[in-house]
């Protein structure tokens, strides 16, 4: 339940009350490990971190101002994969950053990555590839480019990434093979 008075928060003040960004700057919203979000191991669930990662996207495309251009056209993010790396434990009621930035895309996906801070250091490392549909169709992120109104080239996706990405490609034809099969 938490997070949906999170979510309200984030809609009703955060996201008024934002900084602005570029469309490859680093969006940062700090968060509080409440007692409801961690498991029996007395550390934040493995499972919070991804509905902490949806509020973090939300807010970045806010910082980047387009949140409210891209409601208003219908566009909707999903996410296709996100691959996950925990590094520490964060603790019941420590505070921690969710860091979003966009690290590049293709012609078909957006890449992000985010990454859970605290004072503590490092905890968690996420990448995410997503798109954005309208009406049950992917809209071409030459699209959303131009409305973004960034003009630059596309960033060299990290290495990671750029790894990840070809087994994510591996996985689909290993798929598709044992299908035909």
């Amino acid at each position: 339940m938490n997070l949906i008075f999170r979510m309200l928060w984030l809609f009703i003040w955060r996201v008024r009350h934002c900084r602005r960004i570029g469309f490859l700057g680093t969006s940062v919203i700090r968060y509080r490990a409440l007692p409801t979000d961690c498991d029996i191991n007395m550390h934040l669930t493995n499972s919070r971190y991804p509905s902490f990662m949806d509020l973090a996207r939300t807010y970045m495309l806010a910082e980047m101002g387009l949140l409210k251009a891209f409601l208003k056209r219908g566009w909707m993010p999903i996410v296709n994969a996100s691959e996950f790396t925990y590094i520490r434990d964060i603790k019941p009621l420590q505070h921690f950053d969710v860091e979003s930035k966009v690290v590049g895309w293709d012609d078909k996906y957006f890449y992000i990555e985010q990454r859970f801070v605290s004072e503590r250091g490092l905890h968690c490392i996420v990448h995410v590839r997503g798109v954005f549909v309208c009406r049950g169709h992917q809209v071409p992120i030459k699209d959303l480019i131009a409305a973004a109104g960034f003009t630059g080239t596309a960033p060299e996706l990290p290495p990671e990434v750029v790894k990840w990405k070809q087994f994510l490609d591996l996985k689909k034809a290993r798929n598709l093979l044992s299908r035909a099969a």
